[in-house]
């Protein structure tokens, strides 16, 4: 009895990966000392596949589905080894197993800055992040560059290889975007298909396929930063002029219309090149540059007939707001 457990044990009949745990990519089935008998069942599941090496040689390879195991269905294998066609005995190979499942939520991103040149600000240093996915397509191109003869390979294992990958690809690929960095956020969704497409091959040369890739922020070094949001403050300054000096256009006619209208604004008919002066005066107050340091009379001055204008009509109460709060804080 014991005789017959011992001969049971060498010889394999089915052979299948339960695939426990998650985040392995490639398992080798534990051979031992057994031998795989002749009509065997190989079950591979959906998501997995199954391949063969003789030697260190890449034989068969089995998608999802259950297998009976012949000198028809391995026919590498039996190449390999120079089987005669009737050959019915037990016989001894590596298998292993690979998970072709999506990897999800895969984090990339710049772990130091990288340094670009920007239309607008010259060179400048970026950080990226973002998320991305893959799965295993091509076993045999993943054993030969990748797991090779291992146990197991994990994702874990793989992740550092990935993401430099990624990141290697990203310098070339921001100058040759051409897109300024203060138009980039605007512009994500179309420079991560930009990295996608790049990295592909990348992915490839390794078994895998990359299906999606997402930039979830550009950010630039804190100092920068700053330079940009005083850049953005100076436009939108200019903006509230434009406007400003498009309602005091509009207003004229409309004041011209009632009577006493025009002179209630200070300016008698036929005035209207003078009222303009006027606001001219009380905006060229508001807006001017930031390394001019007014004084008091000044700011009280410019204040004055700014909220003049808030009375007429011409400004708003929240642009007077954010104006007299920029220039009090001129004032220190």
């Amino acid at each position: 009895m014991a005789l017959m457990d011992f001969i049971k044990k060498q010889f394999i009949d089915i052979l299948q990966w339960t695939e426990e745990g998650d985040g392995t990519l490639a398992w080798r089935f534990p051979m031992a000392d057994m031998e795989i008998q002749n009509g065997a069942s190989l079950t591979v599941r959906e998501s997995q596949l199954a391949m063969f090496v003789n030697e260190g040689t890449v034989a068969d390879v089995f998608g999802p589905g259950m297998h009976r195991l012949t000198t028809q269905t391995l026919p590498v294998l039996t190449y390999l080894k120079n089987w005669d066609k009737l050959f019915e005995s037990p016989f001894k190979s590596d298998v292993y197993f690979f998970s072709t499942r999506t990897q999800l939520d895969q984090k990339w991103g710049t772990p130091n800055p990288i340094t670009i040149r920007d239309k607008e600000f010259g060179l400048v240093r970026l950080r990226a992040f973002g998320i991305y996915a893959y799965h295993l397509v091509d076993p045999k191109r993943f054993y030969q560059k990748v797991s090779g003869t291992r146990e197991t390979y994990t994702r874990e294992e793989l992740e550092g290889q990935l993401r430099n990958t990624l990141v290697a690809g990203l310098s070339d690929l921001f100058g040759e975007s051409g897109v300024p960095f203060i138009d980039m956020a605007a512009n994500q969704d179309e420079f991560g298909q930009a990295m996608l497409q790049k990295a592909q091959p990348m992915f490839a040369e390794y078994g895998l396929a990359l299906d999606s890739l997402v930039v979830q922020n550009v950010s630039l070094p804190e100092e920068l930063q700053k330079v940009l949001d005083q850049k953005i403050g100076i436009n939108m300054i200019g903006d509230l002029q434009r406007y400003t000096q498009y309602q005091v256009a509009n207003s004229i006619p409309d004041a011209a219309k009632n009577e006493g209208g025009l002179a209630a604004m200070g300016v008698g008919l036929g005035a209207g090149v003078g009222f303009g002066q006027v606001v001219g005066q009380a905006m060229a107050g508001a807006m001017q540059p930031a390394a001019a340091a007014p004084s008091a009379d000044e700011v009280v001055a410019t204040l004055e007939k700014l909220h003049a204008l808030v009375g007429k009509g011409i400004l708003s109460q929240a642009e007077f707001d954010a104006k007299k709060a920029e220039l009090l804080k001129k004032l220190g």
